[in-house]
């Protein structure tokens, strides 16, 4: 009697893939490099009127600025203050995949911001990177969590070491600082990590098994 054939086992989607490097940097290059244009053409042509495509908290018709919040800046100080850890956390994330990242970057801008749009301190204009910052954060902070790759974790270890202590941001303290988009950035990078992570590799393959 012949043996029956062998069993493919399904291959997970969402396994990861072999690191990006290039890509990566590539895309933080575009990105980091949009930002500050942004800033010296708003600066020098628009005199910082720019900034009005900030987010303000539940003034109608201005929803959409929460797809331009996040590259805006008040001035170089601030845009300075955000590259390094704009820079160190994008390529960190799109090392994964570069659609992957532009996804993370969308449910960020849009989640987090429509969050802060909603529920954030009125009679203000909310920008700047930092809500990309924290989600960048929180993508890989969740990443480690859900997929529990040594890979994964591991880097999860890396922007906890580094940027861990931003963390405090996303408690109110200087009113002068979005603590809100802190906030709300870092949980919709968590919901990012959740939808494109959720499900660690191999688990469908343990549950046929049984």
């Amino acid at each position: 009697m012949r043996p029956p054939p062998p069993v493919r086992r399904p291959q997970s989607s969402i396994a990861p893939g072999r690191p990006q490097f290039g890509p990566a940097l590539g895309v933080t290059a575009v990105l980091v490099g949009l930002v500050w244009i942004q800033e010296i053409v708003d600066l020098l042509g628009f005199g910082g009127r720019l900034d009005y495509y900030g987010i303000e908290p539940r003034v109608p018709g201005t929803f959409w600025h929460v797809l331009t919040a996040p590259f805006l800046h008040y001035g170089f100080a601030h845009l300075i203050a955000n590259t390094v850890p704009l820079a160190v956390l994008a390529f960190m994330s799109a090392v994964r995949g570069v659609g992957r990242f532009l996804a993370v970057t969308l449910v960020v801008a849009v989640v987090g911001g429509g969050l802060v749009w909603l529920f954030a301190r009125g009679g203000s204009v909310h920008l700047g990177a930092s809500e990309l910052i924290f989600g960048y954060l929180a993508y890989l902070l969740g990443v480690g969590w859900w997929e529990r790759t040594p890979a994964a974790i591991g880097v999860a270890v890396v922007a906890a070491v580094l940027y861990g202590g931003i963390l405090w941001g996303v408690l109110p303290g200087n009113p002068a600082v979005s603590w809100e988009a802190h906030l709300f950035g870092f949980m919709a990078g968590l919901l990012a990590a959740l939808l494109l992570h959720g499900r660690r590799p191999g688990r469908e393959v343990r549950r046929a098994s049984r």
